[in-house]
């Protein structure tokens, strides 16, 4: 099972890919189309060409993982322009979004990652110590 995970690398191949090409074509294309390692860890995004259909790629350390969804009815609405750069890279909760058909530039999602203040971090590690005095029983 692939567990998408806030720390991948998510890359996205612009052009559309004939699916007739395997797990290996498809980490060739990652190699020579989207200048990354297929082993590296990333998670790439291929769509056909009747937008009908999206494959991801991951290395899991063992061997390659390759899933497909297909649309029962209609298309994936949106995709990144052709005109771009041959890859484009999604945060996890984006690629969620497209994998449901949806507008990933639309998603009012909230950042990954947040910074936390450092009075926040202080007076977590003070009560982190009070815990563990507390909970420090003599025999």
């Amino acid at each position: 099972m692939i567990q998408l995970t806030p720390h991948m690398r998510i890359l996205l191949a612009v052009a559309p890919v004939d699916f007739r090409k395997g797990t290996d074509g498809l980490a060739r294309l990652c190699r020579d189309v989207l200048r990354s390692d297929p082993l590296g860890g990333a998670v790439f995004c291929f769509r056909n060409r009747k937008a009908t259909a999206l494959r991801l790629l991951v290395y899991d350390g063992q061997g390659m993982w390759m899933c497909q969804k297909r649309l029962s009815a209609g298309k994936f609405r949106w995709w990144p322009k052709e005109g771009q750069e041959g890859v484009a890279q999604l945060d996890v909760q984006e690629l969620q979004i497209l994998l449901w058909n949806g507008n990933p530039a639309r998603s009012q999602a909230a950042p990954a990652w947040r910074p936390i203040a450092p009075a926040v971090l202080q007076s977590m590690k003070e009560e982190r110590r009070a815990g563990a005095r507390a909970v420090n029983i003599q025999p």
